[in-house]
């Protein structure tokens, strides 16, 4: 039985996020999205600093992105003193350019409720 879950809360909590936006070539954006579909799964399923990680293809057929979800910044370091990820990291090299940051959340923006006359949600 999997008991991982996910769940949200009201306020920032000291995530760090790693988004990497990978412009690919012209045509690649397929085979660029296996590719760190790849480097993604490859983390999740061996790295505890992962938490979680959304991936991307724009409409445009341009750029894929994942934003990741890490426990802190120096998993970044961990993550790529791992031989096999740097080698399944690298073969972007081949379909795109890319360029990732890391980033700490400084504010939670949720959507106000709206309450109708009869005081309902």
């Amino acid at each position: 039985m999997n008991t991982n879950s996910a769940h949200f809360i009201a306020q920032p909590q000291p995530t760090t996020f790693i988004v990497n936006v990978i412009h690919v070539h012209p045509g690649k954006q397929e085979e660029a999205f296996r590719v760190i579909q790849d480097v993604v799964h490859y983390v999740a399923e061996r790295k505890e600093g992962f938490l979680w990680s959304n991936l991307a293809k724009s409409t445009d057929g341009l750029t894929v992105v994942n934003i990741e979800a890490i426990k802190g910044a120096g998993n970044v370091d961990e993550f790529f003193s791992d031989p096999v990820f740097v080698e399944k990291f690298r073969r972007l090299d081949d379909v795109s350019t890319s360029e990732f940051h890391t980033y700490t959340v400084g504010d939670l923006v949720l959507p106000k409720l709206r309450h109708s006359e009869s005081g309902r949600v």
